[in-house]
């Protein structure tokens, strides 16, 4: 059964969840142009900031920067370890989730106060990497800002698996630097666009045309933020592993390690045409190809393989998808209700993450039976640990 509507010509949908409002921002987009052959709706889709997140925008000889988002790299990392939940009995988990919020600077704004050998070695390959001078030029405490978590709906997990086996899990991206390499160029895509003239449906899609230098530039340096913010995973995975470790009094030994965006842009083929494809709350789904469908805090995530649905531009959902804003689910929810839904998991008990409840998000059972056709699920994890950032 093919679980995808034809919206319009240009817009194809797999969301059996999709609001009046997130419809009409991503008819906008598809009806950009250079749109071929058509933007994919993931069922997570929801209204998003300059594009709809959970949207995959393939686009020919332009890009615009708002559809990648200010949060370029955004991504997931699992590592699989050798331990069992039985490894686990009788220890205190709040001590390791103390150990893990000292361990990763947590929050907007807060950054390492000085860089592990790790992070240096990772920072130096940044440096060497093509854009590290713009970034320089955009926020020089970037250095710092490796190996750091963020806010919102960033986190780090320990979970276990359907066997009982332990995983590490967390979500995170490109951190300051990457929001204002984003805003730079979303700026500049605006002013190129009012200085020619060019309608727009709405001003955040803006573009750049393939040709210029703003468009390389904006090329360059998005590549850049997409690998600061793959290295900063893998620091803050390190560190998490470190963290068991010494926890569980043996060394983590992995057995596997995914690492995948879902903010980003790559050169790709589809329907016969080189295309700049946009993933904005999506991964690749290549079949064959691993990755990581998070549900929400307190609900289930998916270690997954692609299916290669070309006409979903082999990609499928990035994670759960927001039903409810942040200031709607503040005014909506009770710490009572977080409380209980999140009953069972080691957390830092606090109001603070009350936006981030599990009913402010889409059922993830729904988002992953419109996911059917996009990916397979290989593991089922469940939190054992949880931490956030305020």
């Amino acid at each position: 059964m093919q679980h995808m509507e034809q919206l319009s010509k240009h817009l194809v949908n797999w969301a059996s969840i999709l609001d009046p409002k997130t419809r009409e921002q991503a008819e906008a987009t598809a009806s950009m142009p250079f749109i071929h052959p058509h933007v994919a709706l993931m069922p997570d889709a929801h209204l998003g900031l300059g594009a709809t997140v959970g949207s995959v925008i393939p686009t020919v000889r332009a890009i615009i920067p708002a559809a990648v988002g200010v949060d370029i790299g955004c991504g997931m990392i699992a590592v699989r370890t050798q331990f069992t939940l039985a490894d686990l009995t009788g220890r205190d988990r709040a001590e390791l989730r103390r150990a893990v919020e000292a361990a990763v600077p947590l929050a907007a704004g807060n950054y390492n106060r000085e860089l592990t050998r790790s992070a240096a070695e990772r920072v130096a390959a940044l440096e060497n990497t093509q854009g590290a001078d713009a970034a320089d030029a955009t926020a020089g405490t970037w250095r710092l800002q490796l190996g750091s978590l963020g806010s919102g709906n960033h986190f780090i997990e320990v979970c276990a698996d359907e066997q009982d086996r332990v995983w590490l899990f967390l979500h995170s991206g490109s951190r300051g630097v990457g929001n204002r390499i984003a805003q730079r160029h979303i700026k500049v895509a605006r002013d190129l666009c009012a200085r020619w003239y060019i309608e727009l449906p709405h001003h955040d899609l803006a573009y750049l045309a393939e040709g210029t230098d703003e468009f390389w530039a904006y090329i360059r340096q998005m590549r850049w933020a997409q690998r600061f913010a793959f290295l900063n995973r893998e620091e803050m995975m390190d560190r998490l592993a470190g963290c068991l470790s010494e926890w569980a009094g043996a060394d983590v030994v992995e057995q596997e390690r995914i690492n995948c965006h879902h903010n980003y842009t790559e050169r790709e083929r589809h329907f016969g045409q080189d295309v700049w494809l946009s993933r904005k709350g999506a991964i690749h789904a290549r079949e064959g190809v691993p990755g990581l469908i998070p549900g929400s805090m307190g609900t289930a995530s998916y270690v997954v393989t692609g299916k290669g649905n070309a006409l979903a531009l082999n990609s499928s959902p990035h994670g759960a998808g927001r039903n409810y804003s942040r200031r709607k689910a503040r005014a909506t929810f009770t710490h009572d209700q977080l409380r209980k839904r999140m009953a069972g998991i080691e957390w830092r008990d606090t109001d603070a993450f009350l936006d981030e409840i599990p009913d402010a998000y889409k059922d993830i059972d729904v988002v992953m039976a419109d996911s059917v056709d996009l990916v397979e699920v290989r593991h089922t994890l469940r939190q054992l640990v949880n931490v956030k950032g305020e």
